[in-house]
């Protein structure tokens, strides 16, 4: 409902676990390191614990993205189940038939214990790894628990075949350290506790999730707000999100562009009870009147081309427009309709020349083509993955393999939880993340526009840059290096304190600079 009032182009504090909005702080780098370490061992558990709302399912969708081609997965998120159950189950999530029973008797520990141990056999034999993944692993009984353990007694001379990863609330550890688990803890191999953020890591988190909502303008929260928002929030980012998205609720009512501290604290005494009680009922009186003055404004608005007075247009929206526009999507793979001309990565150029609706003349360079006729830099990477691509936000090419193992090319134009969207000869298609996933190998091309005088950047004009990112006043005490680290921290980069490629494509965003972005599958699709 307030998204355009701000500028947004989508919610950006729901509680809905998208990889899209991780903020990857030093602690979630951690926690999908430990869990990617985990998928090259050589069997046992990994244990991923933290607070309630703390991240640990949004890093496990993370961590699904990253998952090398040559692994079986089974992710069970319901585990409060009975051995055979859990059994059963497993089986289910990796395609394994389990072995009739008579009517007589129950259900056996054997009849999906032998087909899942042929199934980890064969698996092995074809070089591949075999993964399971149980969140809210704290609901799992004790019983269950040893037969998971059991379950990684099942090996060759050379490795276990399973891998174990569990995720959980903090009693998870709690329940791991009981003498009767003893020999299953013995096997954890790795372990990590997801903490909440820090004060700074706050304010850092509410940047990232807004700028990829796609925030233009100034932080719609007041510094003391931003300060608020640690203490009330305790630092887990679930309670962030109600936090935020009900201070921008209220502000959005009052017509308000910034949320101040008092609107923050009224905000917490809604969401949480926390013993920060409103100072009446007029706050949310004026609330519920003003939701309906803006619902009966939108009808009277409806239909017209121009929006309300009161809402702020998105920032660089005339590229999902162009996008939008477009032929409906197809939805078969993109291997069954690939053409000649996807086989000619020239193709691909102009389709992402079209989207930064700039014309892209016939020539060998394109890439010098655009840096000489539009200041726009190529950006290009060998081993990129999904959360690169969604960490950019950028349309760009992606380098595929057809049925014959040769190079096609396509440009991708959105990319949601699920799905993507390309454009492959001429025609908008709508595919599922598996499928484009066989039949690419992480390299891809993109556009960014650079500074003035690039390479390389000037001192002065990106200090300026910086500290509006930073939300801090210009000339803001600090070293340059130091401020380049606090900004990459901020977007989830490694913070190496150069000012690369990557760095600069994520400060033009944060700093509102129109460039063309992924937009939603759907709106991409024109569905």
């Amino acid at each position: 409902m307030y998204a355009k009032f701000f500028g947004l182009s989508q919610q950006p504090f729901s509680i809905a676990p998208d990889p899209r909005y991780l903020f990857m702080s030093e602690r979630h780098r951690d926690a999908l390191a430990h869990l990617l370490y985990g998928v090259q061992g050589d069997g046992g558990f990994v244990l991923l614990t933290g607070e309630i709302g703390a991240g640990k399912t949004t890093v496990c969708r993370c961590f699904l993205e990253q998952i090398p081609a040559g692994c079986n997965v089974a992710y069970i998120f319901n585990p409060k189940l009975t051995v055979n159950e859990l059994l059963r189950t497993i089986c289910e999530e990796y395609g394994i038939a389990t072995m009739p029973h008579a009517d007589a008797g129950g259900e056996t520990v054997k009849q999906c214990l032998d087909p899942l141990n042929d199934f980890l056999l064969r698996s092995h034999a074809q070089g591949r790894n075999n993964v399971l993944i149980i969140d809210e692993a704290q609901q799992l009984s004790a019983e269950v628990l040893e037969q998971l353990r059991l379950l990684t007694n099942l090996e060759t001379d050379e490795r276990k075949l399973l891998q174990i990863i569990l995720i959980g609330q903090p009693e998870l550890r709690t329940m791991l350290a009981r003498p009767e688990l003893e020999q299953l803890a013995q096997r954890v191999v790795a372990r990590f506790h997801l903490q909440a953020l820090s004060e700074p890591e706050v304010a850092q988190y509410v940047r990232h999730r807004l700028g990829v909502a796609g925030l233009g303008g100034p932080l719609p929260f007041e510094a003391d707000a931003l300060r608020r928002i640690h203490r009330l929030s305790r630092g887990v980012p679930r309670r962030i999100n109600l936090l935020c998205d009900r201070a921008l609720l209220g502000a959005y009512a009052r017509g308000q562009p910034r949320v101040d501290g008092a609107m923050l604290v009224q905000a917490a005494a809604e969401v949480f009870g926390d013993g920060y009680q409103p100072r009446s009922l007029a706050w949310a009186w004026g609330l519920g009147v003003a939701l309906v003055l803006a619902a009966l404004l939108a009808l009277a608005w409806r239909g017209r081309d121009v929006a309300p007075p009161t809402v702020i247009a998105p920032v660089a929206a005339s590229a999902p427009q162009a996008v939008a526009s477009s032929s409906t999507a197809a939805t078969e793979p993109i291997a069954s309709s690939i053409s000649a001309a996807e086989r000619d990565p020239a193709q691909a150029w102009r389709d992402l020349a079209a989207v930064w609706q700039i014309d892209l003349p016939t020539t060998d360079s394109p890439c010098e083509a655009f840096k000489q006729q539009h200041q726009l830099e190529c950006f290009r990477s060998s081993q990129g993955g999904l959360a690169q691509l969604r960490l950019l936000g950028r349309p760009s090419i992606l380098s595929l393999q057809d049925a014959e193992g040769a190079p096609v090319y396509v440009t991708l134009l959105s990319l949601d939880e699920r799905h993507a969207t390309v454009r492959a000869g001429g025609v908008l298609q709508t595919v599922s993340l598996p499928t484009l996933a066989r039949q690419w190998r992480g390299e891809f091309a993109t556009l960014w526009r650079a500074p003035p005088g690039y390479p390389p950047t000037a001192p002065d004009w990106l200090e300026t840059q910086l500290d509006k990112a930073l939300d801090q006043p210009a000339g803001a005490t600090g070293d340059l290096t130091t401020k380049i680290q606090a900004f990459q921290r901020s977007q989830g980069l490694a913070s190496d304190g150069r000012a690369g490629p990557i760095t600069l494509m994520q400060l033009n965003r944060a700093v509102g600079l129109a460039e063309p972005r992924l937009q939603a599958t759907a709106k991409a699709a024109g569905q």
